[in-house]
């Protein structure tokens, strides 16, 4: 399946923190779309390919955790970002040893966000077997 346009999904239940990605991203040229809930999130994966997910750790029905799982298991090829608030080291290895791409603090500057999508996009098409310029 290719891309378009660079799609991403931003899973997260603040509507706060939703809105401010979709109004930093969308300008930049990204497809935005929205999810509250971590099971409205993979509702919409399964109807649309997604290049990239904002990801928010903790959420009331399903933790991000559980859906970077679901995510990697089911669609493989989908880039995962999480975002949050309740940043530790464990969170933070936990999720990158889950196979997350890398994670941003809330709360984070657009300028933050832009560069973490930027660096994922740049070093997802650079490289080949996971071998590329770092």
């Amino acid at each position: 399946m290719t891309f378009s346009m660079k799609k991403i999904l931003v899973i997260d239940d603040e509507a706060i923190v939703r809105k401010s990605c979709e109004r930093t991203l969308g300008p930049e040229g990204y497809d935005v779309r929205l999810a509250t809930s971590g099971k409205e999130g993979i509702e919409s994966m399964e109807k649309e390919a997604f290049s990239l997910v904002l990801l928010d750790l903790k959420m009331p029905d399903m933790d991000g955790i559980e859906v970077l799982h679901k995510i990697n298991t089911t669609w493989p090829d989908t880039k995962v970002v999480m975002i949050t608030g309740y940043s530790t080291v464990e969170t933070a290895v936990q999720a990158l040893r889950l196979g997350a791409y890398n994670f941003i603090e809330k709360p984070f500057t657009p300028d933050t966000l832009i560069s973490a999508v930027k660096e994922v996009f740049e070093k997802s098409k650079g490289t080949v077997s996971g071998q590329g310029q770092g």
